[in-house]
């Protein structure tokens, strides 16, 4: 086992960050579910993890790390508590330092739904006794062309407010800076884009335009979906956070934690 474990390696932002660090040299411990997904990262040490929520499994394949990347595990109906479970299972593993990735501006009232769970398991974190990071990530700048319907439409309820979009590759890149340099214990990074996008901006970008809904008319036109009652909610308040004024956040974590400026919406999008 190495000093430095990753979860989340075969996703868009911990696969990022895993390849990465293998390119500079580091030796890593990965956590997947299947092992027929894992990276291949020359000398990485593949450890078979089906959930967060099953704590003897996460502690053994954590046994001898000192360092944790935790990415959030998909959204589902526990997964605070799976949070919980993989943290608790951490610090008995012995892991001295958690490097979570979680959300802008989580709050126990924030009005996304997802980013209270993002709160709960960074106060959990915090009485842990571990020392940690948190890396509150803005909104993908990479979701925003699927965001468009078949009609030509981006709808939601934002009004209008406006959102600082963010690469993914930035928030790889600043995870990466985290987790191979000293210095960033107890602190926490808002990751954002270069400048806020008002909904009705963002539509315009790709050409598009965009259709305000109100709460209720988000929720049914989402309804066709067939998804559980706690998963629409999250679609549709995070468009709610926006019209709040909670997403508009705009910080120079990404230049300070990478020494380069944070991608624009309009390099992501290829616009």
């Amino acid at each position: 086992m190495t000093g430095l474990a990753l979860t989340g390696v075969t996703g868009a932002v911990g696969g990022a960050v895993a390849a990465e660090l293998a390119a500079a040299g580091d030796a890593l411990t990965i956590l997947v579910r299947d092992p027929a997904r894992a990276p291949d990262l020359p000398g990485a040490d593949v450890r078979v993890v089906a959930s967060y929520g099953d704590y003897s499994a996460v502690r053994d394949a954590l046994d001898g790390a000192n360092t944790l990347f935790l990415v959030s595990a998909k959204e589902s109906a526990d997964r605070l508590d799976q949070h919980r479970c993989a943290v608790d299972a951490a610090v008995a593993a012995g892991v001295r330092r958690i490097v979570y990735l979680s959300f802008l501006s989580a709050a126990p009232d924030a009005t996304f739904t997802f980013a209270r769970d993002h709160f709960h398991t960074e106060a959990h974190i915090r009485a842990s006794g571990a020392a940690f990071t948190f890396l509150r990530s803005s909104l993908y700048a990479d979701f925003v062309p699927g965001m468009v319907w078949d009609d030509g439409a981006i709808k939601g309820p934002a009004g209008d407010g406006a959102v600082a979009w963010v690469a993914r590759a930035d928030v790889a890149a600043c995870a990466a800076a985290v987790l191979n340099h000293d210095g960033h214990e107890g602190r926490t990074y808002d990751l954002t884009g270069p400048r806020a996008w008002t909904m009705a901006e963002t539509a315009a970008l790709l050409g598009a335009r965009y259709v305000p809904e109100t709460l209720d008319e988000a929720r049914a036109s989402r309804a066709g979906y067939g998804a559980p009652a706690w998963e629409v909610e999250g679609w549709v308040t995070s468009y709610a956070a926006i019209a709040t004024g909670e997403m508009d956040v705009v910080s120079d974590s990404v230049r300070r934690l990478t020494g380069r400026e944070a991608r624009s919406l309009e390099q992501v999008v290829g616009a």
